[in-house]
């Protein structure tokens, strides 16, 4: 009969109590542990995002803040992609649609430059020479070609990967590939894509 006294029935309010306490720590230990899943993803892939997107938009900070925005829209999802997506081609679809966004509510004519005030007069390094040569052609290009050429040719996807990233068809990819490739060897001279 003491057993009956002390032990807290099925129903009572202290057992609920103990139930909801349990489901707490439960649920704690589970943000806890997704938190650090998602951690563990940034710290993985964010290097070869802001690579991507500065890539996309030749400015540093730019690219940082669409990191971010990446990143911010990836966290709201986490509970529901961290499973089931293939979480690096997701982050770049969704890299892209912030790098698409963030070009449609910029002025065409606005151009980011970071120049140093009173630049030495040495002649820059070749390789510095060629970086600003290719990132001045690419931004000539159409946003959705300058991705295609970014996704095809800095990061080495597959024609099929950077279709799935942007949700075009293998053959849109070939097709704007070929013409983005053709505008640059026109700005950039023959001599200048094969060396």
């Amino acid at each position: 009969m003491a057993d009956t006294l002390t032990t807290p029935a099925a129903g009572s309010p202290r057992t609920k109590h103990v139930l909801v306490v349990r489901w707490g720590a439960a649920r704690r230990r589970e943000q806890t542990a997704r938190q650090a899943e998602f951690t563990a993803f940034v710290e993985a892939t964010a290097p070869r995002l802001r690579r991507t997107a500065y890539l996309m938009c030749r400015d540093w900070h730019l690219a940082q803040d669409l990191t971010q925005v990446t990143f911010a829209k990836m966290y709201a999802t986490w509970g529901r992609i961290r499973r089931t997506a293939n979480l690096d081609a997701y982050s770049r679809r969704v890299l892209m649609n912030a790098v698409f966004d963030q070009k449609k509510r910029r002025s065409d004519s606005e151009l980011v430059l970071a120049e140093l005030p009173e630049a030495p007069h040495q002649r820059p390094d070749d390789t510095v020479e060629l970086h600003v040569a290719l990132l001045q052609a690419l931004a000539t290009l159409p946003v959705r070609d300058q991705a295609i050429v970014v996704l095809r040719h800095w990061e080495d996807h597959s024609v099929e990967t950077v279709a799935g990233i942007l949700n075009v068809s293998a053959s849109v990819v070939k097709t704007q590939n070929a013409r983005a490739l053709s505008r640059l060897r026109a700005l950039l001279g023959e001599d200048f894509v094969r060396s």
